[in-house]
């Protein structure tokens, strides 16, 4: 996966490459193999954005979180990330797990027609 990071007013250190690094390997587990990854990190007065991009084919996985301290505006960003992949992943296995369709046969309902009308 290639992640690009940005920083806005801001310097992306080693400390919040390596937490953005640990919870998009745990999330490319869950949804498979992903494409890329986008960090952005900005700081506005005294609030500290952080938008996190997971691509996927041509699916797209976004969230922005703000808080007064980056490294939680960043954990909350991909915390989201993640519900969206698990969110993602069990409808994509839900689709394909139904059960087959009960047949009606001739028997069984007149058997219960006959039993009722007796």
């Amino acid at each position: 996966m290639i992640i690009e990071y940005t920083g806005r007013q801001t310097v992306v250190t080693q400390k919040y490459k390596d937490q953005a690094v640990a919870s998009l390997i745990a999330i490319e587990k869950i949804i498979g193999r992903a494409t890329g990854a986008k960090v952005i990190l900005t700081v506005d007065k005294y609030r500290k954005i952080a938008d996190v991009t997971v691509k996927q084919g041509s699916q797209q996985m976004v969230a922005t979180c703000e808080s007064a301290d980056m490294m939680t505006a960043l954990r909350d960003a991909l915390a989201k990330i993640e519900q969206q992949a698990v969110r993602q992943r069990q409808k994509a296995t839900k689709g394909i797990r139904r059960p087959r369709p009960v047949e009606k046969s001739a028997g069984f309902g007149a058997s219960i027609a006959a039993e009722a009308s007796a």
